[in-house]
């Protein structure tokens, strides 16, 4: 784990070096060390480092200014069902949170880096974006919070007499307290975050003292109360309500257990369930503060999963509490009519004051740094680039200043809201977009089936479990992880539909958009592994006695003495798969001198290498559904190889030394392919040894191809956009070399095979619109008139196989005289007897002159190939028939073809 802050490879326009990175995603205050996360000093422990500030996150202002808000309007049945599907959410989470901490090293950036680290950088990059922008509306939440508190006790109010009412009211006013709260906020996470964890643990302590206060008051005041409310209402009219504080009683439970939703005076609108919810979430969205303070802790693995399920049980309690307190003891009318009813009906009011003021202050400053840290940890991950380039800047004692003036600003923003409830359901919504994205983090890794990421479930005491299960924690289950994401998508929508689409839109653009940028980490990619496993289980699903002639296709494994020297044979053989299997294989120079074959398969994906004196074999004779079914060869003869990626503008040098789109420099690049062979050079094969394949794989009842001057095909490289309307395909079904067989009407398994390989080239998107010609050989002057009936084969064949091709009849009678001799035996066993010394040159040679009379204009021309000769001491002569055959033609494709492929029924 070492090097998970390794900054991404620089790519494209707004790729920035590992230079630009200043200092580890876990920086804190008070050290000025190496940039690197190990020299960064990790100081809390679970109690401070993630109790404490989980606690405060959750109280916030909900714990004291929204308690009666939610009873009042939900009443108390209502607000405990609220509470326990809140929390119930939250758990889900909780558990998914625990499982991946507990599963390796936790670095700085908190939630970003558990879910990038565990689904990649498109992923991790946009969630983690979506997860900055809800703590920066969290903090602009608590902050008017906080101006509302404010006004309650020194807004200017006509019905009051008080000294201290002197603020004054209204919608720009609201705007000015926040930004002077937003300030003093900003001032304190630029001195640095140690100042708020030096300060957290007091601020705790207020607070509990502020509980204490509201438990005991009720005991304290026995006799009730009356209070006066009034509220500016529309048309600058005043609202009294009559309110009653009757203490501990059974009546006033009864009336409070049912809903009574109404008009919510801070903002003018009825309330519902979904509303009053979205504002009752707000106080469940800092279970991540522990695992934000993830670069400070000293062992993050324990401390997050340990402190924040104590820190979740320990506010559930106390909001039960407080809900059932306050249905018991305060008229609706009290609740739903004034948020600060704690204050009225304190023994002491400034208890409830100092609680509110220290709880909304110290949850601002944990969502601005919290924020502050995520930004920071995006830009040293350099996903978005130059935008966020300048938040990767920190000061000498490591304080990301710059990421905390960006999330100033966007907080800024935030206050122009005005109110508290009008931007709680976007709160709530972006952060249960984030658990879902936890959730589905842990759900992608259980389902991968990695053994990184493996586990029995044992649903027992997380701290009783041995200490090299993985993950640690296993409390959890793919069902909880679902269950998570689920309730959290439900719950979106239940708040708030138009809020739900759009964060989902923007969640998609952003994972769009790193996607087209292509970032490349050295983290693993969670889709790579449910790749893998999904086509494992696919690919043990093959069943190979279930084929069916009807959906063959080619799987073809090509064998090229180098790719440097191969491009065109490449792209052309990547036309002809059909969405079949593409293996790449060429022979490397090993590091001990020996040859060995490199094989890369899916064109490409892994190599597997084996000794070149192997050949083909072991790969041709693999076992299941996928497995090559055809082999293709470069041709065996005396050209000059030439350096392809010396031409083409993938490999050249104007992309610069930056690196190309794998993240990998051009000499990276060349050095994972030998040079090029020289005219001078030997070969690495002999032609024995080249004809042996070729009859290997024929006893092995593979089809075999062999493709000559490809290296003269045009338009097809990978940025030309062409149909091949200007193409044309000419196709040679028979044997050429053993005229004795050309005159017989049968097609035989070879000339469909033919057919069908130009018909699959015909399909391809760059010779979808080729025109496909097919040349007879007839002996015209012949008596029986056998090339009729040849031709009207041919015809029917065509028109059954729905190949759209004309026939061509070629008379040859002048070079079947040159053959010498006519052929007695059965076609198909000539081959393995005599063929090789029973062509003529000059036979050779007016084959050739036909060809290239006939297919001068061809794109690409398939030929029939003969079988090899059964010695390999004809294997020389072999070739030179096939060299002096197809010499001068251009691109062509020799076929012996042994698999039926063709299918005239449903």
């Amino acid at each position: 784990m070492s090097n998970e802050h390794t900054p991404l490879l620089a790519h494209g326009v707004c790729g920035l070096s590992a230079d630009n990175a200043v200092c580890g995603i876990g920086a804190s205050e008070g050290t000025g060390e190496a940039n690197t996360p190990n020299a960064v000093p990790r100081k809390l422990n679970t109690f401070f480092g993630v109790i404490v500030p989980t606690v405060l996150s959750m109280f916030s202002i909900v714990l004291f200014l929204r308690t009666g808000f939610v009873v009042g309007h939900a009443g108390l049945l209502q607000g405990l069902v609220m509470l326990l599907v809140a929390y119930t959410i939250i758990s889900l989470t909780i558990l998914s949170i625990c499982a991946i901490s507990t599963n390796g090293a936790v670095q700085g950036g908190g939630a970003y880096f558990m879910i990038s680290r565990s689904l990649g950088p498109e992923f991790g990059g946009s969630i983690g974006l979506m997860f900055f922008l809800a703590k920066v509306c969290a903090c602009g939440v608590y902050v008017l919070g906080l101006v509302e508190a404010l006004l309650d006790i020194f807004g200017q109010d006509p019905a009051s007499s008080s000294v201290f009412r002197v603020l004054p009211q209204g919608y720009w006013y609201t705007v000015l307290y926040s930004s002077i709260v937003l300030l003093l906020v900003l001032m304190v996470c630029l001195v640095g975050a140690h100042i708020f964890a030096r300060t957290s643990f007091l601020i705790l302590l207020v607070v509990t003292i502020s509980l204490l206060s509201i438990y005991i008051s009720p005991l304290a005041l026995t006799t009730p109360l009356k209070f006066l409310i009034t509220h500016q209402g529309p048309g600058n009219q005043t609202l009294t309500y009559n309110a009653s504080y009757t203490g501990f009683n059974g009546t006033t439970l009864k009336d409070n257990l049912g809903s009574g939703y109404t008009v919510d005076y801070s903002t003018g609108k009825v309330m519902s369930f979904a509303t009053v919810f979205a504002v009752m979430f707000t106080s469940c969205t800092g279970i991540m503060a522990g695992a934000n303070m993830s670069g400070e802790l000293k062992n993050p693995s324990a401390a997050i999963p340990k402190g924040t399920i104590i820190a979740v049980l320990y506010t559930f309690i106390v909001y039960v509490l407080l809900f059932i307190l306050a249905s018991s003891t305060c008229e609706r009318t009290l609740l739903a009519q004034d948020y600060g009813f704690f204050q009225r009906i304190n023994i002491w009011p400034p208890f409830v004051t100092i609680g509110i003021y220290c709880s909304a202050l110290s949850a601002a400053m944990c969502s601005l740094i919290g924020a502050s840290r995520i930004l920071h940890a995006l830009a040293l991950d350099q996903l978005f680039g130059f935008p966020l380039a300048p938040a990767a800047i920190t000061s000498s004692s490591g304080n990301p200043w710059v990421a905390v003036l960006y999330t100033w600003g966007l907080a800024q923003c935030v206050v122009f809201a005005g109110q508290l409830n009008a931007i709680a359901g976007l709160v709530t919504v972006f952060y249960l977009l984030a658990y879902a994205a936890v959730d589905l983090a842990c759900l992608a890794l259980e389902w991968a089936s990695a053994p990184n990421f493996s586990f029995h479930p044992s649903f027992t005491c997380f701290t009783c479990l041995p200490v090299f299960t993985r993950p640690t924690f296993q409390v959890f289950s793919w069902h909880t992880c679902l269950l998570g994401i689920l309730s959290c998508l439900v719950m979106m929508f239940v708040i708030n539909p138009v809020y739900s689409s759009a964060s989902i839109v923007l969640l998609l653009l952003l994972l769009l958009f790193l996607h087209y940028r292509s970032p490349t980490s050295s983290w693993g990619y969670i889709s790579q592994a449910l790749i893998f496993h999904q086509v494992r289980k696919y690919l043990l699903m093959l069943d190979v006695r279930k084929d069916h002639v009807k959906f063959w296709r080619p799987q073809v494994l090509l064998m090229v003495a180098n790719p440097r020297s191969s491009c065109q044979l490449i792209n052309f053989v990547n036309q002809l798969k059909k969405g079949g299997l593409f293996v790449l294989g060429h022979v490397k120079l090993g590091d001990l001198g020996n040859i060995i074959w490199m094989v890369t398969g899916f064109y490409p994906s892994s190599n597997i290498l084996f000794s070149a004196f192997d050949y083909p074999p072991p790969l041709l004779s693999l076992q299941g559904g996928m497995k090559p079914n055809t082999l293709v060869l470069g041709f065996y003869d005396s050209c000059t190889p030439e350096d392809y990626f010396l031409q083409d503008p993938a490999f050249c040098e104007s992309k610069g030394s930056g690196g190309d789109d794998f993240g990998v420099d051009l000499p990276s690049l060349q050095a994972h392919f030998p040079p090029v062979r020289h005219l001078e050079s030997p070969r690495w094969l002999t032609s024995e040894e080249y004809v042996g394949i070729i009859s290997d794989a024929i006893k092995m009842s593979k089809n075999v191809c062999l493709g000559r001057y490809f290296f003269q095909l045009q338009g097809e490289g990978m940025g030309t956009k062409m149909d091949g309307a200007a193409r044309i395909i000419d196709v040679w079904p028979l044997n050429l070399l053993q005229p004795s067989s050309t005159s017989a009407a049968s097609v035989d398994v070879c000339s469909l095979f033919l057919l069908q390989m130009a018909c699959v080239l015909n399909m391809a998107s760059r010779w979808r619109h080729a025109r496909m010609r097919i040349f007879l050989c007839v002996e015209a002057e012949s008596s029986d008139q056998g090339w009729v009936v040849k031709e009207e084969t041919y015809r029917e064949l065509l028109r059954k196989l729905r190949i759209r091709a004309s026939i061509k009849i070629v008379p040859w009678d002048s070079v079947v005289q040159l053959y010498g001799q006519k052929q007695t035996q059965d076609p198909e066993l000539e081959g393995l007897t005599k063929p090789a010394q029973a062509l003529s040159e000059d036979f050779q040679s007016a084959v050739n002159r036909m060809l290239m009379e006939h297919s001068a204009e061809a794109a690409v021309r398939f030929l029939y190939l003969p079988r090899p000769p059964a010695h390999s001491s004809q294997s020389h002569k072999y070739l030179s028939q096939l060299e002096a055959v197809t010499y001068g033609l251009g691109p062509t494709l020799l076929i012996h073809g042994l698999t039926p492929v063709t299918c005239t029924e449903l």
